[in-house]
């Protein structure tokens, strides 16, 4: 796994040559049991690395479409998985909890809902109020960018430009790591208000 702008953060991907970007699973490492967002399958190497480094508690989806390989990895290690509530009556697979906006999932990582997205009530999430984790709808096709969904894919668009503009009023919002495509590192909520000045 890749180490990022914090030493208890960590990514890993596997790239989609249809869409012609990575997918991204993000690995959060904290002593009360480490947590996987939307994670994509493990090689071995990224297997041993996550085993050196405690393993896995919680796997938290951010909808539907990312389960990827959430099921194998909980099956391996017997972690717990949380899903949007707003998909409760129709998810995939099991899930242990169910996440809804505004609800702290663990100490420093606070759990918002976006509306209009591919699927109802998809998930970002922010951790300790410097690092914004999304899911489908916010994405960055070049690096240093941001953009969205195209409107063919989203359920609403004018609902989903809200929630956009939602994220970009996080005031202190330094980096955005994205489940499709570059993260930003630096200037996060700046880049947030480019994506919202060009919707």
């Amino acid at each position: 796994m890749k180490s990022l702008h914090r030493p208890d953060l960590y990514s890993w991907s596997n790239f989609n040559p249809a869409r012609n970007i990575d997918f991204n699973g993000i690995a959060w490492i904290r002593p009360d049991g480490n947590i996987l967002i939307d994670p994509v399958a493990l090689s071995n190497h990224d297997w041993n690395h996550l085993k050196s480094l405690g393993g896995v508690v919680w796997i938290v989806l951010t909808n539907s479409e990312h389960i990827r390989a959430s099921k194998e990895i909980a099956d391996q290690t017997y972690a717990k998985i949380a899903g949007p509530v707003a998909e409760k009556d129709t998810f995939p697979i099991p899930c242990d909890r169910w996440l809804s906006d505004g609800e702290e999932f663990v100490p420093g990582l606070e759990v918002i809902e976006l509306q209009g997205s591919k699927t109802p009530g998809e998930l970002a999430l922010l951790l300790e109020e410097t690092t914004l984790i999304t899911g489908d709808l916010v994405r960055a096709r070049k690096a240093g960018s941001l953009t969205i969904l195209p409107d063919d894919k989203l359920l609403n668009r004018e609902e989903a430009v809200a929630s956009v503009r939602r994220l970009a009023e996080l005031s202190r919002v330094e980096a955005v790591l994205v489940g499709d495509g570059w993260p930003v590192f630096r200037d996060g909520r700046d880049r947030l208000q480019d994506l919202v000045a060009t919707l």
